[in-house]
């Protein structure tokens, strides 16, 4: 049987601009047009009333003795994989199935683009005597998650992993199936897509609150720590899907990436959440609101405000001028071989060339990072000034 091919249905969601062309001191360049192509073994489903089996699912897999569902897409079209006849929906069909056949979260449920899951193009049917019985998934690229890379990275990059992150996470808290939990929550199931984090493989996602008849029923265990939550009159163990996504946002993330290198004003907020997610005091709710207070202090230079900003020398100002070599390195920096750095105003620059010794001048470029914040190139010389009409050189007259 020839493959058949279906776009996938759109989300709904605000579209994402592109990304904001690196300066051109910085090189490099963007990969468009790309996508990730994961094929994988469909088996059968079981038989139901009416003649139809439910939608093949992205991944059955054997779990203690049974098949389980993963995921299924939306239904194929008529004739392909399935009986032409009308058949029960996905919903109905799964209310017919063994307890051990399950299907989770429905892909058209879960959140897309700019919500924490990598985008779906398209997926394919395809039965073929070198492999049979198989779903290809045709997702949005991102980059492999690596820690050490990131722990070089400028803090505000780092800050956009955790804050896509805690944004997804709030989104699966209050998801419309319920609130939804990742039981394999590990750094290698994300991928950065545009400085972002999302999430890749929802195989292992859960909606089903653990039930209890006491609080000792709702034990977290995890390797450096364990907590009991309440157990709700429901029978229920309260939060327990978002507070494990939480605890496993904080070993895996948070703690390494969040408070190290921040502004020194903005560091006692940074370990205020830190410490609360780390014993599980606040709820995904209060998370989210406390990094969107430190987004918006950020953006708006309100974190500047408590520190002195008295400059210690003078600068002359040099429009439409740039410094093309005088590199020195610093770090973390935007640009491997310089300093670049971004600032919120030109007495940012100021305050941070006179926190070196080796700068004598700074550049403000035409270019900004996703908070949008202004891209400074500093200088260790201003031996050779050249004329460039969208920067502005700031040169050092004394010490």
């Amino acid at each position: 049987m020839p493959p058949s091919c279906h776009p996938a249905v759109p989300r709904e969601g605000k579209a994402r601009g592109q990304p904001a062309a690196a300066p051109a001191e910085a090189g490099g360049g963007n990969r468009e047009g790309l996508g990730r192509a994961v094929t994988r073994r469909v088996a059968p489903g079981p038989a139901v009333a009416g003649g139809v089996p439910p939608a093949p699912a992205r991944g059955w897999r054997r779990n203690r003795g049974c098949l389980e569902a993963r995921l299924p897409p939306p239904a194929p079209p008529a004739g392909v994989g399935a009986s032409a006849a009308p058949g029960p929906s996905t919903a109905q069909a799964s209310l017919r199935q063994p307890p051990c056949l399950e299907p989770s979260l429905p892909l058209q449920s879960i959140p897309g683009p700019g919500q924490g899951l990598v985008g779906l193009y398209g997926y394919c049917y395809q039965d073929s005597n070198d492999i049979p019985d198989t779903l290809t998934t045709i997702t949005e690229l991102g980059s492999p998650l690596e820690m050490i890379q990131l722990l070089q990275t400028s803090w505000e990059d780092r800050f956009r992993i955790c804050l896509s992150l805690v944004r997804l996470l709030h989104y699966l808290a209050h998801s419309p199936l319920g609130s939804v939990t990742l039981l394999d929550f590990r750094p290698r199931q994300f991928v950065i897509v545009d400085g972002e984090l999302k999430v890749t493989d929802l195989d292992d996602a859960s909606i089903e609150e653990s039930s209890c008849t006491s609080n000792s029923d709702c034990f977290m265990e995890f390797p450096a720590r364990n907590f009991t939550l309440p157990c709700s009159v429901e029978g229920r163990c309260q939060s327990m899907n978002e507070k494990r996504n939480l605890y496993n946002a904080y070993r895996f993330f948070f703690t390494y990436l969040l408070p190290h290198s921040a502004p020194s004003s903005l560091r006692p907020l940074l370990d205020k959440i830190v410490n609360a997610t780390g014993e599980l005091h606040w709820g995904i709710d209060e998370t989210a609101a406390q990094l969107e207070k430190v987004l918006n202090l950020y953006k708006s230079g309100e974190y500047l405000q408590n520190t002195t900003r008295m400059p210690k020398a003078e600068y002359r100002r040099v429009p439409e001028a740039f410094i093309p070599d005088e590199n020195y390195r610093c770090w973390p920096s935007y640009h491997h071989k310089g300093c670049l750095l971004s600032v919120f105003d030109v007495n940012e620059a100021i305050e941070i060339c006179d926190s070196y010794s080796q700068c004598k001048a700074f550049v403000l470029t035409n270019q900004t990072t996703w908070t949008g914040r202004q891209l400074v190139f500093f200088k260790m010389a201003s031996n050779h000034i050249v004329p460039d009409p969208d920067k502005i050189t700031y040169v050092k007259v004394t010490d």
